[in-house]
């Protein structure tokens, strides 16, 4: 089996620099704000498409070895090769790549996505229980919803008197609906509990090049424990003792990954309210959905999930999905060794001009008539058996914030980039700039 073709050492560079760096350098784990506007201004993810497409084209259909000195790294350059990898998790690839447990172990060293083997296993099955996995409403749905709701009446009378909100308005809520979702609505106002967590995501941004915090650490786990010790009602920390685990399971040491992870919906719900908010027949039809579900104490709202989905499409918070050869394999019909880290860049999957002809616009269609279903280079939470289990409790919550300021109110894009219809989208929107207009409807 022959291996696969290595890249040039000019060619490296140009990965290294279009993809790898900027990636890194936005954060992988805490956004960094002056990384984000630079890469905005830069154009970098359109470039990084660009690349790929190049990449392809010169090395046809067969992924491709970085010449990086002392390591083996596989850039994949076509959807069937994401799917093959995908689908091969978490053997012979593992998502716990090398560089992924550097960084997560700042803060869940007992993650699930850093875990290996039986542990992985059961972990697996743990996470899967608690959230729901596959099932469109959790079955604390209707709490959720109604989190959402008092958070984003509150964000709402705020506005009213400064006439518009911001990202920092929009993150702080956010982070009430993630606390109160997740520890009970005791922990609304904990954002100590999020600042120890947001300072141990900045050290894992750095990864193998920081030392472990461990006095921040304990600090933030005494605080988790307060929380989970009480229990309460309607929070996902309640269903904890419901669930049967191993010794190794560490029931309390996976909830560290639900509070980080639900930091890009996040970013997610922000970025689809943007695009709602300059895309006004998508806009009407949300709203139409909102109406026509009022009655229901949770419901699905198939299109606003649609949008999330295709904001995620668009502008995903997983820059890159990594994975680890766990033994000699291969891909494409190509021999890699084992202990190869795998990347795939989501941007330049989402974005392809050159096989999706709705690269560059916003088509939540895609998503409920099959055609997204049918593509292997969507992955806004991953893929195969290592797709993220807490998906559709991400959509419950983020359809439900946003159907809470859609449902009496249109909403104008006061400043940020403006995502136009009609026009290509821009490959990067910074959500640190963006800015909204509140008008009540009558």
């Amino acid at each position: 089996m022959p291996p696969p073709p290595r890249a040039s050492v000019t060619d490296t560079a140009r990965v290294l620099a279009a993809i790898l760096a900027p990636s890194v350098g936005q954060g992988p784990i805490l956004r960094r704000p002056w990384a984000l506007g630079l890469v905005d201004r830069l154009d970098s993810d359109r470039r990084a498409v660009g690349l790929v497409q190049q990449l392809r084209a010169s090395h046809g259909d067969a992924p491709l070895l970085l010449a990086v000195p002392g390591r083996s790294v596989l850039l994949l350059l076509t959807a069937a090769q994401v799917r093959e990898v995908l689908e091969g998790t978490p053997e012979p690839f593992t998502p716990a790549s090398s560089e992924k447990v550097a960084a997560l172990a700042h803060f869940q060293p007992h993650g699930v996505l850093i875990s290996r083997g039986a542990v992985r296993e059961d972990r697996r099955r743990f996470n899967e229980a608690v959230l729901d996995a596959n099932l469109p409403v959790h079955h604390l749905g209707e709490h959720v919803v109604r989190i959402a709701r008092d958070e984003v009446g509150a964000l709402v009378s705020v506005s009213r008197f400064a006439h518009d909100f911001g990202w920092e308005e929009w993150h702080a809520m956010w982070g009430r609906v993630v606390r109160r979702v997740v520890l009970g609505d005791d922990a609304r106002g904990d954002a100590e509990l999020t600042g120890l967590l947001d300072t141990l995501r900045g050290d894992a941004n750095w990864a193998f090049l920081r030392p472990r915090r461990r006095a921040v650490r304990e600090r933030f786990e005494e605080r988790l424990h307060v929380h989970l010790d009480r229990r309460q009602p309607g929070g996902l920390a309640s269903v904890l003792p419901e669930i049967s685990a191993g010794p190794d399971t560490d029931p309390a040491g996976q909830v560290p990954h639900w509070l980080f992870a639900y930091d890009a919906a996040g970013i997610a719900s922000a970025r689809a309210l943007a695009v709602l908010a300059t895309h006004r027949r998508e806009r009407e039809r949300v709203q139409e959905e909102i109406r026509s579900s009022a009655d229901e104490p949770a419901p699905v709202l198939p299109f606003l999930r649609a949008c999330v989905l295709e904001s995620l499409r668009l502008w995903p918070t997983t820059l890159v999905i990594l994975r680890e050869t766990t033994a000699d394999t291969a891909v494409a019909g190509r021999a890699v060794p084992k202990r190869t880290t795998v990347v795939i860049h989501s941007s330049s999957f989402h974005r392809d001009s050159e096989t999706l002809p709705y690269a560059d616009r916003f088509e939540p269609d895609v998503w409920l008539d099959g055609r997204a279903r049918e593509e292997w280079s969507l992955v806004p939470f991953s893929g195969g058996p290592a797709r993220c289990p807490g998906r559709d409790l991400v959509l419950l919550t983020t359809s439900a914030v946003l159907a809470g300021v859609l449902e009496r109110h249109d909403v104008g894009l006061a400043a940020g980039r403006r995502p136009e219809p009609g026009r290509p989208l821009p490959h990067s929107l910074d959500h640190t700039r963006l800015r909204f207009d509140l008008e009540r409807r009558r």
